[in-house]
């Protein structure tokens, strides 16, 4: 390598480092208070001018654990760490939002926490040089429950253009016989016993993203590995034909051997990440870098 090549490589990281450092992470802002506890999120503010899309990440955990930094338990089956840097390098400003867990808080807090999040986000957006016309919801496992479940009420104050699902639980009654009933998480969450009743089963259809499917939702992405053992794909494949049936836009991404945790999606299928990131700025109408 001659010195002018070592110059021009020199120069190209010194650029790439100048230009990462001027991104900036804020942490830790409220965007809300609930029975005396603040609700908080992180967001990224990518370098230049914007209007930057928009995302709103939403950890799992069943409802009771993970954080907005990726993880309580770095590395764990809630770690949504892989994302950070995706949104980032396709320049979106993104939030990642905490929210009260089960078993402290019962449905529907967790819920509601998101919702507030989707109303703070589109106040706020701007400020973080965000677009509050192109919000993007992300969530994985519980949190792609959530996302989804959001995505889906008639309320115009929480209604975004894109929903991301990684994994999502969208129908709470599909694997109740292989559960035995309803799962630990759910018990905590809803203050139901394990064993099924007339009115658990009301409450599990209620809150099923599945049974509130209705024509003009936004576009949804489906992510999910055919080995997952917690939440199983069949979930995201009647989410989407149901989806698809009331004449919404659904696609489906199938991770060929993946099991629930996001940690080894990358190395099974290389490009679905970027796949996602097409998907969103097609979804939202961002121009091309």
């Amino acid at each position: 390598m001659n010195w002018i090549t070592r110059r021009l490589c020199f120069c190209t990281l010194s650029v790439g480092l100048a230009i990462a450092a001027r991104a900036e992470l804020k942490q830790n802002i409220a965007y809300g208070n609930a029975g005396g506890e603040a609700l908080l999120l992180d967001v990224n503010v990518p370098d230049g001018p914007g209007p930057f899309p928009v995302a709103i990440l939403v950890h799992g955990g069943g409802w009771s654990s993970g954080d907005k930094s990726g993880s309580d338990h770095p590395g764990d089956g809630a770690d949504i760490t892989p994302w950070f840097a995706e949104f980032s390098a396709a320049k979106f400003t993104w939030f990642s939002i905490n929210y009260r867990y089960a078993p402290k808080n019962r449905w529907p807090a967790c819920l509601d926490d998101v919702e507030t999040a989707i109303r703070w986000v589109k106040a706020h957006a701007a400020d973080y040089k965000g677009d509050p016309k192109r919000i993007a919801l992300v969530g994985h496992s519980a949190g792609g429950h959530l996302v989804c479940l959001a995505a889906t009420m008639v309320d115009d104050s929480i209604r975004v253009q894109a929903v991301v699902g990684f994994a999502a639980v969208t129908n709470h009654e599909q694997d109740l016989p292989m559960r035995g009933g309803l799962s630990t998480s759910l018990q905590n969450l809803l203050d139901r016993p394990k064993a099924l009743t007339p009115e658990s089963l009301g409450l599990l259809r209620e809150i099923s993203p599945l049974n509130h499917v209705r024509p003009g939702l936004p576009p949804f992405l489906l992510i999910h590995g055919d080995a997952d053992k917690t939440v199983p794909i069949r979930q995201s494949k009647d989410f989407q034909a149901k989806l698809l049936a009331n004449g919404d836009r659904c696609d489906l991404i199938v991770i060929p051997g993946a099991p629930h945790a996001l940690a080894t999606w990358k190395k099974l299928q290389p490009d679905y990440e970027a796949r996602m990131i097409q998907w969103l700025r097609e979804a939202l109408a961002v121009p091309r870098p």
